[in-house]
């Protein structure tokens, strides 16, 4: 306790005497920076899902095939969501002698909970409009395929099952249709208070039950947790991100991008913290001799000063904290008008988050100095010359790059992405470090070559080589982490801007007939539009997995279950498709003739479902079987809205099998009366218009580059304090030596030109460190991480430079300013 108090003391008079003003500021600082990037990303984590389940009608659904326990809605009700019920069926309807097999969908009040159902517009407003409310009892709605297949007017009578509805309504577009591309059927929408009188919905009928489920963020989140452990073997649950997987790969690069953003400021307060701590220990050396002279144990010191540090941490933890979410609360209603949408508040964790990474960040650079400060000798009290000892550098140096390691994985979310950051900064340091002896030596051999001025500058680095170089890699790596965070991102973003170009596929063509290829052709050209490409597709089911039956209860992922409950898309194709990457294996030689089939397989259909290359995979093709074997994985850009498949196979092989083709290709707005003119001319033909999901993609990039630029207002105002803590770890150094120098004769203008020139040589470094650095990783990341592809950018090494030079220079004369007016006789005194 003892300990505690006194550190407590030391805490205060440090504070007292400006001692601590550097270390608490790169450590408010850095926590502020971080807990903001925290707070921001899971707002915009939250608002991007809150945003992209538009789409989905809800934040939640769960579907079954049989009627849904009412626990589920009651439970949901309990926990203050919102719900609604879904009942999808087939069924006949007939107008008069006409009939056709549709689509039901009985729906209750509120339907959908998230998103917009538009409706056609009338003569009077022609402009289609958002539904405020589901059908009137009595009346029906249904698709503009409806409309084709039976020529149907408005108000004419519809008879399903038991009873005659009006039609009410034109459906333009309803959010959860985007989902799958199941529903090949005309839609018809209903009242579910309608439903019971149809009488079409009896024991063992072929019907989908829904419950949709919309609310706070936290909430919702909660419930899926609570529901995952009661869902039965015949029922599901879907977010956004298991529905849509070109959804899912948007919001997982954007989560990246801002993973990437949050790793800068860990990187920022490492380079602050280690500058910082390192003047801490020299200014501190005279009282652990002073202590150590009165009696003070090794173990003694050790504990008071890790007091010391803890409650410092604490503090700081806190400030930060209060900071960070403050900023982000100011900043929020900016957002929210960027989203046009209402931001959920954070979660608790960033705070947590914050807080441990102060103290590890803290005790991981300061443990070191802390070991080396109880080792300082009693007679330095009357030899001022004996300095810190090193005993426990190296040490430090592997743990602080220990520390920042495992905050890097942590922050990252992504160990892939975690890793390349870690390799990328320990190969930084280590090449900086030693390109930094080679320069600093070829730098010292031009000093007879120079004026005054450089020379006493190149003499300063040549002399405190090790310390220059340290401020040196500091600065790089603060440089580095800047560069990473504007131009390199700048470009990566610009880059993922190119695979979603304005023209991305909005619509898609399913169930296209075999003999409808050469007709579909002659529409496209007739209409004067590119004939798309086409791809044969064969659906099967999963039925065994290396000979042996699978089943949706051999999984406890309930992702794994639903694919295996899912019939698959398989197809078919000689060279790698485009928007596909192998991660694993080889793809089949076109050249060659395969005499056993085999597949390949999208990386993560086979982490859900545990296979591997080698693994033999059998499906149920329309009664047949068909057997192949895994010879390879690949990754697929989703959100590039082409066609792309789960499994493909070398032509040749599913030739036997059932098999209609796909189309994806981009309509512009104002040709959609062609769609509705294909509609008609193949009314088999199911036309997906996904350009709300396009648009959403596009408009999620755009969020994720304005917060960027948010987020880099933070970390600029770390990239100071990193400044800031070089240039006042040298101060005291610097102080003494003007005090000699003034006293041997030398003026003001003659120190400030030969620091100028010292503090132009470390920005220089520094920023050609960073250049280098920034280029590597950038292009490591995009490659491997994003998929992007990431090309060579001059500016980056030209801004680099300029303002590693001019950044350095300007802010080392504006620290060492009030060096200079200092007085000589003062300085020399306390030196003694």
């Amino acid at each position: 306790m003892q300990y505690l108090r006194l550190s407590m003391l030391m805490l205060r008079r440090d504070w007292r005497a400006g001692e601590l003003y550097v270390l608490m500021l790169a450590l408010i600082i850095a926590v502020s920076g971080m807990t903001t990037v925290a707070f921001f990303a899971d707002r915009v984590d939250k608002t991007l899902s809150q945003e992209s389940n538009q789409l989905l009608g809800a934040d939640l659904l769960i579907i079954s095939t049989r009627p849904l326990s009412e626990s589920y809605a009651e439970e949901a009700q309990r926990r203050g969501l919102d719900i609604v019920k879904v009942t999808q069926f087939p069924s006949m309807v007939s107008n008069g002698d006409a009939s056709q097999l549709v689509q039901v969908k009985a729906v209750t009040d509120g339907y959908p909970l998230r998103g917009k159902l538009y409706l056609a517009g009338s003569s009077a407003e022609p402009e289609n409009r958002a539904a405020t409310q589901i059908p009137e009892q009595g009346t029906l709605w249904v698709d503009e395929k409806m409309l084709a297949y039976m020529d149907l007017r408005r108000g004419e009578q519809l008879e399903i099952g038991a009873v005659q509805l009006t039609t009410a309504a034109l459906i333009m577009r309803e959010p959860d249709h985007l989902v799958g591309f199941i529903h090949m059927a005309p839609r018809v929408m209903i009242n579910a208070a309608d439903l019971p009188a149809t009488g079409l919905i009896q024991e063992g009928s072929r019907a989908t039950y829904q419950l949709l489920i919309a609310g706070e963020f936290s909430a919702v989140e909660a419930y899926r947790s609570w529901a995952e452990k009661q869902i039965k073997a015949v029922e599901r649950i879907e977010g956004i991100r298991d529905a849509r997987p070109e959804i899912k790969s948007a919001l997982e690069r954007a989560e990246k991008f801002l993973n990437l953003a949050a790793l800068v400021s860990v990187v920022l307060a490492a380079a602050a913290i280690a500058l910082a701590v390192r003047r801490f220990t020299q200014r501190h050396l005279d009282g652990c001799a002073i202590m150590r002279s009165m009696g003070a144990s090794q173990r003694g010191l050790f504990i008071l000063y890790l007091c010391y540090f803890i409650a410092l941490g604490v503090i700081a933890s806190l400030i930060g904290c209060l900071i960070g979410y403050t900023a982000q609360e100011v900043l929020s209603a900016w957002l929210s008008d960027l989203a046009d949408t209402t931001m959920p508040l954070p979660g608790h964790l960033p705070a947590v988050h914050g807080f441990l990474v102060c103290m590890v960040l803290l005790l991981g650079f300061a443990l070191p100095p802390i070991l080396n400060l109880r080792s300082v000798p009693a007679l330095r009290v009357l030899r001022r010359d004996i300095g810190l000892p090193n005993t426990h550098s190296v040490t430090g140096y592997l743990l602080g790059l220990a520390t920042l390691s495992l905050l890097f994985l942590w922050k990252a979310g992504d160990l892939k992405l975690g890793l390349f950051t870690i390799a990328g900064f320990v190969i930084a340091v280590a090449v900086f470090g030693l390109a930094g002896l080679v320069l600093v030596k070829a730098l010292s051999g031009l000093r007879s070559q120079t004026g005054s001025a450089w020379r006493y500058g190149l003499a300063n680095i040549r002399r405190r080589a090790i310390s220059s170089i340290v401020q040196a890699v500091s600065l790089g790596l603060g440089f580095m982490a800047l560069l990473v965070l504007t131009l390199v991102q700048d470009d990566l973003i610009k880059n993922w801007h190119t695979t979603l170009p304005p023209e991305a596929p909005n619509h898609f063509l399913v169930n296209i007939q075999p003999d409808q290829l050469p007709l579909l052709e002659d529409f496209f050209n007739r209409h004067a539009i590119d004939t798309p490409p086409v791809f044969p597709m064969a659906r099967g089911r999963l039925v065994e997995i290396n000979n042996k039956k699978v089943t949706p209860e051999d999984y406890n992922d309930p992702h794994a279950a639903n694919h295996v409950r899912r019939d698959f898309n398989l197809s078919w194709a000689a060279e790698l498709p485009q928007d596909n990457l192998l991660v694993q294996g080889d793809w089949w030689d076109s050249d060659t003739t395969l005499t056993e089939p085999v597949l390949s397989l999208e990386e993560g259909i086979a982490r859900t479902l545990r296979v591997k290359p080698g693994d033999r995979l059998t499906f149920d093709i329309a009664g047949s079987t068909f057997s192949a074997v895994i010879t390879n994985l690949r990754s697929v850009e989703w959100d590039s809205f082409r066609v792309n498949f789960f499994v493909i196979a070398p032509p040749g092989f599913l030739d036997n099998y059932p098999v209609n083709y796909i189309s994806s290709f981009y309509v512009p707005p104002s040709e959609t009366k062609t769609m509705h003119e294909l509609v008609k001319i193949f009314p088999n033909i199911l036309v997906i218009d996904v350009a709300a999901v396009v648009k959403q993609v596009q408009e999620m990039i755009q969020q994720v580059s304005r917060a960027i630029e948010f987020v880099f207002l933070f970390t600029l105002l770390a990239g100071f304090i990193v400044l800031y803590a070089a240039i006042a770890s040298t101060q005291d150094e610097r102080i003494r030596e003007a005090a000699i120098f003034r006293t041997l004769g030398a003026k003001r203008e003659q120190l400030t030109r030969a620091w100028a020139a010292e503090f132009a040589i470390l920005g220089g470094l520094a920023g050609l460190f960073a250049s280098a650095g920034a280029s590597l990783l950038g292009y490591v990341i995009g490659n491997h991480v994003f998929h992007l592809v990431y090309s060579f950018n001059l500016w980056i090494w030209v801004t680099g430079i300029f303002i590693g030079t001019t950044g350095v220079l300007i802010a080392g004369m504006i620290g060492t300013r009030a060096t200079l007016t200092t007085p000589p006789l003062l300085t020399l005194r306390k030196i003694g």
